[in-house]
């Protein structure tokens, strides 16, 4: 049985670096709302969309809350660490 070769694909973003996904973790402290704001706060997201996220990451146990950069999400990172949520970049 011959091997075959795995296609890999990079997404890039406009700057030409591998986009990343800053990934959101369920965690048993941290409230609904608490969650939600800090998404609007941080990630800019609209109302529904910081819910939606909240509801994925809680029934899932993680979720996807933005891509861009290494450069772009560090930062945010950061920001939403230091505001006590489990996040990390991928």
């Amino acid at each position: 049985m011959a091997q075959e070769k795995q296609k890999i694909s990079y997404s890039k973003d406009k700057l030409g670096s591998i986009e990343k996904n800053l990934i959101l973790f369920n965690d048993e402290f941290n409230t609904f709302d608490y969650v939600i704001e800090t998404l609007i706060d941080i990630c800019g997201h609209e109302p529904l969309q910081a819910e939606q996220c909240a509801l994925i990451t809680h029934y899932k146990g993680k979720c996807s809350v933005k891509s861009g950069g290494f450069a772009e999400l560090k930062p945010i990172h950061d920001e939403m660490s230091r505001r006590n949520l489990s996040v990390e970049i991928d």
